[in-house]
């Protein structure tokens, strides 16, 4: 058969290259612990799953592609309690299958021949773009603060935009972005009439500040953020998220949706509008986090191994690895992600997700300082 020429050419997601090699050392026999891919394996709150199985329905119907009323309201009124901005639920928000799929369907649905992606990076806006037929312009995020510079952006680029893809909190540096970062972003966006993508599914993920939101813009013309459950209420299995922002995406995406059937099932929202109105579960899934890297830290330092980006998400971007590392880790069973998988500039970094339980992180850093 044909293959697509982008599907043949590109290379293997690279968290199924790490779940082979998880295999292969699972294989011998050795307990993993897996801080590889960003996955939260803490149980959804028991308030959430008998919101679900209350929803179930005898009669099981079509969800529609623009979500559910009171999904789309408890959306609207979380953004406002927790950024202070009135949205409108009919016009500016739907629900997602998850994230990742309204991610990667946004270059089907615009104009312009350019991508612009951060690296590293979360390898999904690549990927959407290149099965969209755009070009990949990259921006390059270096430490300290791991922030784009905007202004290096040649003009023609820009002309020729769809896209500019922003993810804070970042995966996988865990960096911050200051709202007037957001400003400049979406200033261009409207002058150069393509979309501020704004990934905000760590937003709920931090050990300082809460990080802001690119819908606190003056002017969310042109803007779009992108949500989810997955990490703030430990539901990835449930794949539930939205988009909000200017009402006319919102409205293209409404018509383009119906077309590839990804609405989330009407028992599924019904949770996940029972989830975005509670806040106390949140603020455990954040301190089990504090917990889990404050049981890791010295055990890493004893490593040589520095976290060298922000205070968010449930990511560490660890620097001062001496060659080999990453291998003779995963030998012992301790999986972690090498930099280089979210592309070029992530080389010389390992990214650790900690998304094992707290018992198995204090059993890893103990294997730590024993490699």
């Amino acid at each position: 058969m044909k293959l697509s020429p982008v599907l043949a050419g590109m290379r293997t997601y690279p968290f199924v290259r790490l779940a082979e090699a998880v295999e292969r050392v699972s294989a011998s026999g050795v307990e993993v612990i897996h801080f590889g891919i960003g996955e939260p394996r803490e149980e959804t709150p028991e308030f959430i799953r008998e919101a679900l199985v209350a929803a179930l329905d005898p009669l099981s119907t079509y969800p529609s592609a623009e979500g559910l009323p009171e999904l789309r309201d408890a959306i609207a009124a979380w953004a406002g309690r927790r950024f202070g901005v009135a949205l409108d639920g009919d016009r500016e928000v739907i629900p997602t299958f998850g994230s990742k799929e309204a991610v990667f369907l946004l270059a089907q649905v615009l104009d312009g021949d350019v991508i612009l992606v951060p690296q590293p990076a979360y390898p999904v806006y690549e990927r959407g773009a290149l099965f969209a037929g755009k070009e990949v312009f990259e921006l390059p995020l270096e430490a300290p603060d791991f922030l784009p510079d905007l202004d290096a952006i040649p003009e023609d680029v820009l002309a020729r935009t769809a896209i500019l893809w922003m993810n804070y909190p970042n995966n996988p540096t865990a960096a911050t972005a200051p709202l007037d970062l957001y400003e400049r972003a979406s200033a261009l966006a409207r002058e150069h009439d393509f979309v501020l993508a704004s990934d905000e599914a760590y937003s709920e993920i931090y050990f300082g500040d809460p990080p802001g939101s690119a819908l606190q813009v003056a002017d969310r013309t042109n803007v779009a953020v992108f949500n989810t459950l997955s990490k703030r209420s430990s539901m990835p299995g449930y794949r539930t998220g939205f988009v909000a922002g200017d009402p006319d995406l919102i409205a293209a995406l409404k018509r383009y949706r119906p077309n590839v059937g990804v609405a989330p099932p009407e028992f599924v929202q019904r949770a996940a509008a029972a989830a975005w109105g509670d806040e106390a579960h949140v603020d455990a899934v954040r301190g089990l986090y504090r917990a889990k890297r404050e049981a890791l830290a010295p055990a890493l330092a004893a490593r040589g191994l520095r976290h060298a980006g922000g205070d968010a998400t449930f990511f560490l971007w660890l620097e001062g690895a001496e060659p080999g590392l990453q291998e003779a880790l995963l030998q012992q069973g301790i999986v972690l992600t090498p930099g280089d998988y979210f592309g070029p500039a992530g080389a010389g970094y390992l990214r650790m997700a900690l998304v094992p339980t707290l018992g198995q992180c204090e059993r890893a850093a103990e294997l730590l300082v024993g490699v």
